[in-house]
């Protein structure tokens, strides 16, 4: 990788994603990246002349931000094929949890694996995302469930972003599932989480924000208000995967603490749609969950869109309800699953995305003064992005102004 003083992109088609609604469409365009930065934007015709300056000819290909998966669970031990087999068959996702599979399973692989073998078995991963223009992701962990192997999972998590030169936010999820040792208790485990887990892995820089599973599988909506509210103390960012199997008002609680984002919510009652709008927390819908567990209830998307809800969009990649690792896909099937618009999409995996991290300010659209996270795609129109499937239209991507694959860039 080499890191470009400057780089003009010449003869572009822009998705900026300015604005409130639509791609931001700038077409004949150009654009600069000075250091780390966008510089300039404006019509092809008036670029300006610099010296030291590498010009890519676009050749009026898109230009849009890199991409930001902002949900993911991609550090993790083992498979779940057994369990997709018993689905198959009839069984439900709360069925196999209950049998000690589903979550629990991955637990059990996490913790008999090695920091190492965690690595080397999430690099594929996390390069499969990569490879598809993805500059920004989320990693949880949650599969750890006492502290040493939440913290391993944390520990990866980080290593991942320092070697791939990439961000990476490290998400706290020790409130994923009950561990097998605190079976009937709770409240104990939600206890170990507040006052040993958590505040270990803060005092070790390894959290950047905390997300709570409030459902009939996991945790009650009091157990997860009590590890968001000590998230909260600690000065840090809270999340919650809620609504997606049943209606606990777990969203309504999470928004009301002014949580980043709430993730997953096909069973969110359209009332509670206006707490988020007035919180301003983000949705983060999981097309990729609902395909796999084969789920007919769609999120109350028509009233999130007449009250404003932001939406975003992730692969939530995991081995047991979401074993995907495309981001493309997920814009795919959020259009034919959840009849967004390629737009919305597009939105989804960028600015909205970007806010679903608190990260609006510096990536998720193409603006003057923002990190130059940029994706030359083999394509002339955004929505070729979201028709296409098993297609890489990937060019070539930049991060930071540092060029991450640019074999094709001219």
């Amino acid at each position: 990788m080499k890191l470009m003083s400057r780089t003009l992109f010449d003869n572009a088609t822009l998705a900026t994603l300015q604005g409130d609604t639509g791609y931001g469409l700038r077409e004949q365009a150009a654009l600069l990246v000075d250091g780390d930065r966008i510089a300039w934007i404006g019509d092809a015709a008036e670029k300006p002349s610099l010296d030291d300056t590498e010009v890519i000819d676009c050749g009026h290909r898109l230009l849009s931000p890199g991409l930001i998966d902002c949900h993911t669970h991609l550090v993790y031990g083992g498979d779940r094929a057994d369990e997709f087999e018993a689905r198959l068959e009839g069984a439900s996702y709360a069925e196999i949890a209950a049998r000690g599979g589903g979550i629990l399973s991955t637990v059990a692989a996490t913790r008999a694996a090695s920091e190492e073998q965690l690595f080397t078995e999430s690099l594929p991963r996390l390069e499969a995302l990569l490879d598809e223009g993805v500059t920004t992701l989320e990693i949880k962990s949650g599969y750890g469930l006492d502290t040493d192997n939440e913290i391993k999972m944390l520990r990866v998590a980080a290593r991942l972003g320092r070697e791939l030169g990439i961000d990476i936010k490290k998400t706290f999820l020790g409130a994923h599932a009950l561990p097998p040792e605190y079976q009937e208790r709770a409240d104990d485990y939600i206890a170990l989480v507040c006052d040993q887990m958590l505040p270990r892995a803060h005092a070790e820089g390894l959290v950047d924000a905390v997300d709570v599973f409030i459902e009939t599988i996991a945790f009650s909506r009091a157990q997860g208000e009590r590890v968001l509210a000590r998230a909260q103390q600690l000065g840090l960012p809270i999340k919650a995967h809620a609504e997606q199997l049943s209606d606990l008002g777990g969203a309504a609680m999470a928004a009301g603490r002014g949580a980043l984002s709430v993730d997953h919510l096909e069973y969110l009652a359209a009332g509670d749609v206006a707490a988020l709008a007035s919180s301003g927390s983000v949705a983060v819908l999981l097309p990729g969950a609902f395909y796999v567990l084969r789920e007919t209830q769609l999120p109350p998307i028509e009233t999130m869109r007449a009250e404003g809800v932001p939406i975003a969009l992730a692969t939530d990649a995991n081995p047991g309800s979401s074993p995907l690792h495309s981001l493309l896909l997920i814009l795919n099937m959020a259009c034919t699953l959840f009849r967004l618009t390629p737009a919305e999409a597009l939105r989804g995996v960028t600015r909205n995305a970007a806010r679903a991290l608190g990260m609006e300010a510096e990536i998720g659209s193409l603006v003057i003064g923002k990190r130059a996270d940029l994706v030359l795609w083999d394509v002339q129109r955004p929505a070729m992005l979201c028709y296409r499937v098993g297609v890489n239209p990937c060019a070539a991507v930049m991060r930071a102004g540092v060029w991450h694959r640019r074999e094709a860039a001219a």
